[in-house]
């Protein structure tokens, strides 16, 4: 039991990972939400353009959070 939620934690992340890498690649946003979209289709996550679009904004807000308390190098 415990190594399978390890392999979950493992998955998440790199999901949330692949998620990040997209975001932050340079195209354009509506381009990236759709690929985001596809994605999460493929593994049979079902999301409206209001879901996606808010699941973006809490994304890229705790990333604003987490880069403002972050320790200057």
């Amino acid at each position: 039991m415990k190594g399978t939620s390890l392999i979950a934690g493992f998955l998440a992340g790199a999901a949330i990972g692949a998620i990040l890498g997209l975001l932050f690649a340079p195209e354009k946003g509506e381009d990236t939400r759709h690929k985001i979209n596809e994605i999460l289709r493929e593994n049979g996550i079902k999301l409206s353009r209001e879901d996606m679009e808010n699941l973006v904004n809490k994304i890229a807000a705790k990333l604003k959070l987490d880069k403002s308390s972050a320790p200057e190098a």
